[in-house]
């Protein structure tokens, strides 16, 4: 049996002073997947933050994800999903039945539908979205369609829009009213019959007016807009230089086709600090801890099969003059002819790829939960490539790998080199 005080925890207690989940909750749950007692888990997990589920679900073996998620029923948020990592949720949604994912997602917004549906194949995809309602689906494929890092891809296509002709007291009266509402809003928009966006109110002025007032003459006329087919780097500059809280999204022909939340744009931002970081170490963007050895070491591949190449051409080079070599050693400083680079013939290059890695991880706080996966993939990749010493530079690493340590030399001397330049900026 189950220890019941443990489950009497509420989510505001899951976490130790660490910011981890405690493991006498990942234990609990463990142990409650293994009777399969579908109740105290609704009991335990029903209240439970998506990132909460999230994290949670990284941390369980991979048999145990998709048996959760259908134990639970329709007590899951898929929106958990959106908080795992990429590898992580594509095998959730291989493991689990389509009905079961396509009922999961018909509950989400668009963009958080979006973004889970994004990275499957083209066949999952379209064999999720066929189990959908038809105005689901044709609003997911509809943003699908936009080019991937679109801000077309990010937006959320639930907003509340009137006519112009309506008064404050019709839109109190249709926010309270009206059962297709999305679930948080901000601002309400004003649109012509065209849907072509006139103008938008915030919820804080619509309540301080009097019902008789017509929104044209409250509205605020031009707001800042937000191309649809825009990158989403670019929309983020435009969120940070003029402090946008949301902003409308419009199509080429300046129609209203989504809204477009900070929420949204922090995910942006973090997602583009994990590519720079990881860019600093000569690691793909979309590399992630939870990748298994045989896609991390095709990645890997192409690289170490020239470094391979060059030093063969070495050798036969240096074997050619061997002679000369031997009658004078001083020549043998031009042994080096194959210069360590940054892909080729570099004996740290794959250490810089793990630091990027761990630093990307430590800043995203994910460093944690995959640390005991990550120690045997490295393990199993070194031993791959018969580079012990990398091996036990990246146990080094992980013993190091704890919040506010620094992760490896090379971002150290960066650091130091901003610090120094920011000194003697200031003397």
């Amino acid at each position: 049996m189950v220890d019941l005080p443990t489950l009497a925890l509420p989510p505001d207690d899951w976490r130790d002073d660490d910011g981890d989940l405690k493991p006498e909750i990942i234990e609990t749950v463990e142990a409650l997947i293994a009777s399969s007692d579908r109740e105290q888990l609704k009991s335990l997990l029903a209240e439970a933050h998506e990132a909460d589920m999230g994290e949670l679900l990284e941390k369980l073996a991979t048999d145990d994800r998709p048996k959760l998620i259908e134990l639970l029923g329709d007590v899951f948020d898929f929106t958990a999903l959106t908080e795992v990592d990429e590898a992580i949720r594509i095998e959730i949604i291989e493991d689990l039945p389509v009905q079961t994912v396509a009922e999961g997602v018909a509950e989400l917004e668009s963009d958080d539908a979006v973004y889970i549906l994004e990275d499957l194949t083209e066949e999952d995809r379209t064999e999720i979205l066929d189990k959908l309602a038809p105005i689901d689906r044709v609003a997911l494929k509809r943003a699908l369609d936009y080019s991937e890092g679109s801000v077309g891809r990010r937006m959320k296509d639930e907003f509340v829009a009137v006519p112009p002709f309506w008064t404050v007291g019709q839109v109190i009266d249709h926010l309270r009213e009206a059962s297709d509402l999305p679930g948080e809003f901000t601002e309400v928009f004003v649109v012509d019959p065209a849907y072509k966006l006139l103008g938008n109110l915030r919820l804080d002025r619509i309540l301080r007016s009097r019902r008789p007032i017509v929104v044209t003459t409250l509205m605020e006329e031009d707001p800042h807009t937000i191309r649809a087919d825009s990158d989403q780097h670019d929309a983020a500059l435009e969120f940070e230089r003029y402090n946008l809280l949301s902003a409308p999204v419009v199509d080429d022909a300046g129609r209203l086709v989504g809204v477009l939340t900070v929420d949204d744009i922090v995910d942006v931002i973090e997602e583009e600090a994990d590519a720079e970081i990881k860019a600093l170490g000569g690691v793909k963007a979309d590399e992630e801890l939870s990748d298994s050895v045989w896609t991390i070491a095709k990645s890997r591949f192409g690289w170490l099969f020239v470094n391979l190449l060059t030093a063969f051409i070495a050798s036969t080079v240096l074997k050619t003059f061997e002679a000369q070599l031997e009658t004078m050693v001083a020549l043998a400083v031009l042994a080096p002819i194959v210069k360590p680079g940054r892909q080729c013939g570099d004996p740290n290059h794959d250490r810089r790829r793990a630091c990027a890695r761990h630093a990307s991880a430590w800043a995203t706080q994910r460093a944690s939960r995959h640390r005991p996966r990550t120690s045997r993939r490295h393990h199993q990749r070194h031993r791959l490539r018969g580079d012990y010493r990398d091996h036990r530079w990246v146990l080094v690493l992980h013993t190091r790998s704890w919040p506010g340590h620094r992760a490896c030399d090379d971002l150290q001397s960066h650091r130091g080199g901003v610090r120094r330049n920011s000194d003697s900026a200031r003397t």
